[in-house]
């Protein structure tokens, strides 16, 4: 067997390799560049799930990065389970071919609960005041404690939100270089997910500063590991999931659903709560896309209406309608609805930001009944962000209880998103091959990944 490093650094486009990524620009040159057709949702872990599986999202199940889980009437968002994803995965099907394959399997989603033989994923610890501790779940177990004491605790708070830097994605980079050296594995699956963050805020802008800065950031440290993965005798293949395109235009789908009654709240001292069992619409936002539940059937003709009207919405499809997206699934909604190029889909559902719930003003994935990028700012409203931080922080290290509400309500700040398929192929995600003519072009496609892999690493056919 071959070993295989597969790279995922989320963002990367065609057009983004250039002067300021000398070593990825380096290694395309070297080898195989193709643009790859992915699947919609173009989101993270539908993605993911469609190159460990080789199917669509209406086949594997990942429908978004979250759903309404309707046996629990709940809406939740980035599970961890890889029991959620239906399929053969990647290392299922090469320890079906040599029972000596083994698998590293870096901070790819649905990491826990997985048959890969070494695992690493973002698993904060909770504390019953309140508090939020930066820490990781591995496979091991005590693999934990072991990169814990060579790399530190990994950095949760530069993992996602308003302090977001490139030390995360560096420890997932060192952490893959002691797998490798240390583990040996098969295959080794690592995800990057840095650029990703200031192509939200800025949009793919490569005049501004800071997009210019992550790019030399993450050429810096996904050429690093490239380095020790080829000295080590590893084949390197890089992708990414998707593109991120320019928006302009939040749109609020469930303040509509809301406005005509079909969306209903529940007062929680003196916020508002989406409360999806007393709701007859709602939508679950992610990005470009949302799933739209309704709760009659009589009612999907009326809702699909009412947001075939709102500008910003460029499609709708219902029922066996979603086929046509790969989505018709029973996890999606009675409705799938795609927002044009320019715009994105809000989770918002108050009208008064005064009655938002606690939670809309802080880093909070779990709670959040959809995705939101407002998570990747400080509020403007707050003059010194950094001694407010600092201020809620003091009070909790004295035992005070403080909530961390520091994220703003104006989402016209997001200048980047992603979801619906891209116009240009070079503003969406790619291959990348370290030798040349490793995958006709034809086969670039986000559920070929798993089959493209295994063929490296095997030396079968096409991807040898």
């Amino acid at each position: 067997m071959q070993a295989l490093l597969i790279l995922n650094i989320v963002g990367l486009t065609p057009r983004l390799l250039g002067e300021l990524t000398p070593r990825l620009k380096a290694f395309a040159d070297h080898g195989q560049l193709l643009p790859m057709q992915t699947v919609t949702p173009a989101v993270t872990c539908s993605v993911q799930a469609s190159m460990m599986t080789g199917l669509t999202p209406q086949e594997h199940g990942i429908v978004g990065n979250g759903w309404l889980f309707r046996d629990l009437s709940e809406i939740w968002f980035w599970r961890q389970s890889n029991k959620l994803v239906n399929g053969e995965k990647i290392w299922e099907a090469g320890k079906a071919r040599n029972p000596k394959f083994t698998c590293a399997n870096l901070f790819w989603w649905y990491n826990m609960a997985s048959s890969h033989d070494y695992g690493i994923t973002p698993r904060p610890i909770y504390k019953a005041d309140g508090r939020k501790l930066p820490d990781c779940y591995t496979t091991p177990p005590d693999w934990r404690e072991q990169l814990s004491q060579k790399l530190g605790a990994f950095p949760l708070f530069q993992f996602w939100g308003p302090a977001t830097t490139i030390r995360s994605s560096r420890w997932i980079a060192d952490a893959a270089k002691i797998a490798i050296t240390e583990k040996d594995p098969t295959l080794t699956m690592v995800y990057l997910p840095h650029l990703d963050y200031d192509l939200q805020r800025h949009g793919p802008d490569l005049s501004n500063p800071a997009v210019q800065q992550s790019l030399r950031d993450i050429d810096a440290v996904a050429g690093d590991l490239i380095a020790h993965a080829q000295q080590a005798g590893r084949r390197v293949m890089i992708l990414s999931e998707y593109g991120i395109t320019t928006v302009d235009r939040p749109v609020h789908l469930n303040r509509i659903l809301r406005e005509a009654g079909y969306l209903v709240v529940r007062e929680e001292d003196g916020g508002e709560l989406l409360d999806p069992i007393a709701s007859s619409a709602y939508a679950v936002a992610d990005h470009q896309i949302a799933h739209i539940y309704i709760s009659r059937p009589e009612l999907v003709a009326p809702v699909r209406r009412l947001l075939s009207a709102i500008p910003g919405v460029d499609g709708i499809w219902a029922g066996a309608e979603r086929a046509e997206l790969g989505l018709d699934h029973p996890r999606s909604g009675e409705l799938v609805v795609m927002a044009d190029r320019h715009a994105w889909f809000t989770y918002y559902y108050w009208q008064d930001d005064a009655r938002a719930p606690d939670f809309a003003r802080t880093v909070e994935i779990h709670r959040k009944p959809g995705y939101d990028p407002a998570e990747l700012f400080v509020d403007a409203g707050i003059r010194l962000p950094k001694l407010a931080v600092a201020w809620r922080l003091g009070k909790r290290l004295l035992g005070f209880r403080s909530l961390m509400n520091v994220i703003g309500l104006d989402a016209s700040l997001v200048k980047g998103s992603h979801g619906r398929p891209v116009d240009d192929a070079q503003d969406g995600p790619l291959l990348l091959f370290d030798r040349a003519a490793t995958c006709p072009p034809d086969q670039a496609r986000a559920t070929a990944v798993k089959d493209i892999a295994l063929n490296i690493i095997f030396n079968e056919g096409v991807g040898k």
